[in-house]
């Protein structure tokens, strides 16, 4: 009679496949932090930033299991559905870079010390916990027709991944200053991201229907721009950071060449994800049952 709701146990949570996968992902996230901090050596960014993923992923994916366990997720000011698409994707990208950096720069060869197999078993952990993130993403994607959370479609998966790639793209910039060329593309990331996240901010916070202008055809407008923007960086930044420059010799981690590489690889990476974008958010639009 007072109108006051009490949290109900929801054991469904837990049982689905979608709650096995993230249970799955926080037993193998605990596991890898775990493993890696006995070890004491994760020093410096990269390190760091790896640690960082898998102790934000545990603890993010653990308040999603409690707040689904206990059904209080209504009582957020924001879409459910559209905030657990989006942060399992992005969980899934974090967690496969860090997969990939942590034994490149940590695990020497051979690998025959008890320092060396911890951290081996921290790598395995993490690509499994990558796994456990991919099939929480394939197992909430949604399926053709259903657009009811943008944010588990193809192009909201996309949205996602362009958001993060763009974010590596800023971990490596590093000598554009004064050249035109190079701090064009610098501002195509810098806008093409901006967009791009307010996008997926808007999205969750349910705050798109305030937009004075039909949606579905302004992100058809957005990707076709998006799209050659950056082909124009697809073109400038190699061209623009490699003309009349070899590469060093020695070439370390933090060497200026293979950071414009990077940068170049994942210019490229992004473009092909705005390409495809764009051909799905057409067929959403323009290409559907009536």
């Amino acid at each position: 009679e007072s109108g006051r709701t009490m949290a109900t146990v929801n054991l469904r949570a837990l049982t689905s496949w979608v709650g096995i996968a993230r249970l799955s992902a926080v037993v193998l996230a605990c596991l890898t932090f775990s493993l890696v901090a006995s070890t004491g050596h994760f020093g410096g960014p990269y390190g760091t930033w790896c640690m960082f993923t898998w102790c934000f992923c545990f603890a993010v994916t653990l308040l999603v299991l409690l707040l689904e366990l206990l059904e209080l997720y209504p009582l957020l000011p924001l879409s459910w559905d559209d905030f657990t698409s989006a942060f399992s994707m992005l969980a899934a990208l974090m967690v496969f870079t860090s997969s990939v950096v942590f034994p490149a720069t940590f695990i020497s060869s051979p690998c025959n010390s008890n320092q060396c197999a911890r951290q081996a078993v921290a790598t395995t952990a993490s690509c499994l916990c990558f796994l456990a993130y991919a099939v929480e993403v394939s197992l909430t994607r949604a399926r053709p027709g259903d657009i009811s959370s943008f944010l588990s479609t193809v192009p909201g998966l996309l949205k996602v991944f362009e958001a993060y790639m763009a974010c590596l793209i800023f971990s490596l910039l590093d000598r554009y200053s004064g050249e035109p060329g190079l701090m064009w593309c610098v501002a195509v990331y810098s806008l093409c991201f901006i967009f791009t996240l307010l996008i997926i901010i808007f999205t969750i916070g349910r705050c798109l229907t305030y937009i004075p202008c039909p949606l579905e055809k302004m992100l058809v407008g957005y990707n076709f721009l998006a799209v050659l923007m950056y082909l124009t960086a697809t073109v400038l930044w190699p061209l623009y950071s490699f003309q009349g420059q070899s590469r060093p010799d020695p070439c370390g981690t933090d060497c200026w060449w293979n950071k414009h590489l990077g940068v170049t690889f994942l210019t490229i990476f992004n473009l092909i994800a705005y390409l495809v974008d764009l051909v799905y958010s057409t067929r959403m639009v323009f290409v559907r049952a009536p």
